[in-house]
């Protein structure tokens, strides 16, 4: 398979991702809640932020003119909620996977940066020259 459709596959998949997590902020927030650290002020504003971009990134990344500004968002994105990650780690639960093991929470955290370079290898790398 060449590259470019893999890279065309892997790019839906993730803005599928992207844009149905989004939707489930709306769908069901108090997951999202249960995520966010104490501190964090506005909850239901930070969840509806969190859930149209998400949606709106994943779309952007299957627009051609919008996947780079896209991809810079959702990487912003990923980054920003990283907090959240940390604090389900830490609080030993995840709201809506009680039965979740308690490494399995931790193994969330490096994974936001396997999304990270997925989001810039679908949205941000030069395509490869041919030979």
């Amino acid at each position: 398979m060449p590259s470019f459709c893999k890279k065309t596959a892997a790019r839906w998949v993730l803005a599928s991702f992207f844009i149905i997590a989004g939707v489930n902020h709306f769908l069901a927030p108090e997951i999202y809640f249960g995520m966010m650290p104490a501190w964090l002020p506005a909850k239901a504003a930070a969840n509806a932020i969190a859930g149209a971009a998400e949606i709106a990134g994943g779309l952007g990344l299957l627009i051609p003119r919008l996947r780079r500004p896209a991809a810079w968002g959702l990487i912003a994105l990923l980054i920003a909620i990283f907090p959240a990650n940390v604090q389900v780690a830490l609080q030993g639960q995840m709201p809506g996977l009680d039965d979740a093991p308690a490494w399995l929470l931790w193994l969330r955290l490096p994974f936001q940066a396997v999304f990270i370079a997925w989001v810039w290898w679908v949205g941000l790398a030069a395509p490869k020259k041919s030979p």
